[in-house]
């Protein structure tokens, strides 16, 4: 793993609120990030169902697209979301891990392209589907 994996891949580890969702990075690759959350009963949406709040998963979503960004071979000294669009495809299964896969596929000289998906135990049928923009901060020359 390059040292600018490394990086991003601790910078991604060290936001609180990653930490505070239960948010691990598990793998790096350029352009790409995936990130899982483990299910915790103080997410849950719906009392009624158990069902994770959106707004969770929606975190993790925009964090692992943050962290494709972060790795993406133009090497970004940061980013921060623009805009991220999330359709929500099912209600994830209660009691089991979401994870997040986004793959930076495109950028200009200031924006970054992402997709994402995330899913559940059953990666043949995701809980929800993302694009977004990121802004491409250049390390100084």
């Amino acid at each position: 793993m390059t040292e600018r994996l490394i990086q991003a891949r601790d910078v991604m580890q060290s936001l609180p609120h990653a930490q505070s969702l239960g948010m691990i990075v598990t793998e790096t690759a350029e352009g790409s990030a995936t990130i899982t959350m483990p299910y915790d009963t103080r997410l849950i949406g719906d009392p009624a169902t158990g069902v994770l709040h959106g707004g969770a998963i929606s975190a993790l979503m925009d964090t692992a697209s943050g962290a494709a960004v972060m790795c993406h071979p133009s090497a970004p000294a940061a980013t921060a979301t623009l805009d991220l669009r999330i359709d929500y495809m099912r209600p994830a299964t209660p009691g089991q891990t979401i994870t997040a896969r986004a793959v930076c596929h495109h950028v200009t000289r200031t924006v970054a392209f992402v997709r994402v998906t995330a899913t559940d135990a059953d990666e043949s049928r995701p809980v929800a589907m993302g694009t977004g923009t990121f802004t491409l901060e250049r390390p100084p020359a």
